[in-house]
């Protein structure tokens, strides 16, 4: 269960915090503010430079999507954020703060690939896990688990283990869990990766509409072009490795997105810009 346990370490480090409207964006105090990082890996065979000269600026309520190709470096960067990699060049703060402070703090949530639950404990219990290890009490582990089912349209499957859901509620499962801190930063890396387009195009509306009502600020980690188009405020194209950002897209779409927005001339105008950035980011090959 070695997935699990670190899904539940990177968990147990996310707090209470406050967000803003989730059309705060451009005038609002950066969440977190990236300077030239880089971050070179040393390895057996020699180092590898996972990520190079990132300048990046998210605000708060802001829904920010980063593409690009495998080994481009988005879930390296998440994780810089996080506190799991330590940057080798450049700066970076999360809410004013180094990302340690940030994590001692509680500052984020974290949603990983898989939905990394423990088979042996209910949702409860797992939505339960790290706010045990905080050492919230009974009374208000309760509370919080029960409005995070309640967000995530999970109510009256508390009581279920993770082995009765279906790949899709146990990652709803997985956000219940990192939303039950509160924090107003919430790290998604990939986690409909795994799923079918029905249940993606269902979690996707799901998710858009959980961020309205939590107002959090959310990085989102993503291969899939329309879904990165689909949920965001912003989107960070990325190139191969050294991850590097060729290009940031502001979204031009309403906050109101029924999936058959994705038919549109604006939609497929900005999938077309992600697409030639995605190109474009072969120049530095």
């Amino acid at each position: 269960m070695r997935n699990s346990s670190a899904a539940i370490r990177g968990q147990a480090t996310a707090g209470d915090g406050a967000g803003l409207p989730a059309d705060a964006g451009a005038g609002a105090r950066s969440v977190v503010e990236a300077k030239g990082l880089g971050l070179t890996f040393q390895t057996g065979d020699g180092p590898v430079r996972a990520l190079a000269d990132v300048d990046l600026s998210i605000g708060r309520g802001e829904f920010v999507s980063f593409i690009g190709p495998s080994g481009c470096g988005k879930t390296t960067f998440l994780r810089v954020i996080a506190d799991l990699e330590q940057p080798t060049a450049g700066s970076i703060t999360v809410n004013g703060m180094t990302p340690q402070e940030a994590r001692r703090r509680r500052a984020y949530g974290y949603v990983f690939q898989a939905p990394a639950l423990y088979p042996w404990r209910t949702i409860e219990k797992n939505i339960a896990l790290p706010l045990e290890i905080m050492g919230i009490g009974r009374a208000e582990q309760q509370e919080r688990i029960d409005r995070v089912l309640d967000l995530v349209d999970l109510k009256g499957f508390g009581k279920k283990f993770p082995w009765q859901l279906s790949g899709g509620m146990q990652q709803r499962a997985s956000i219940a869990r990192a939303l039950a801190f509160d924090a107003d930063l919430l790290l998604m890396d990939e986690p409909f990766g795994a799923l079918d387009e029905i249940v993606r195009d269902h979690l996707n509306e799901q998710l858009l509409k959980l961020w309205e009502r939590t107002t959090k600020t959310i990085c989102f980690v993503t291969h899939s072009i329309p879904e990165a188009v689909y949920l965001s405020t912003k989107i960070v194209v990325m190139s191969p490795r050294p991850g590097r950002v060729t290009d940031i897209i502001d979204s031009t779409l309403p906050k109101e997105r029924p999936l058959d927005i994705r038919e549109s001339p604006e939609f497929l105008k900005i999938a077309h810009r992600v697409r030639e950035g995605l190109r474009a980011g072969h120049s530095y090959e």
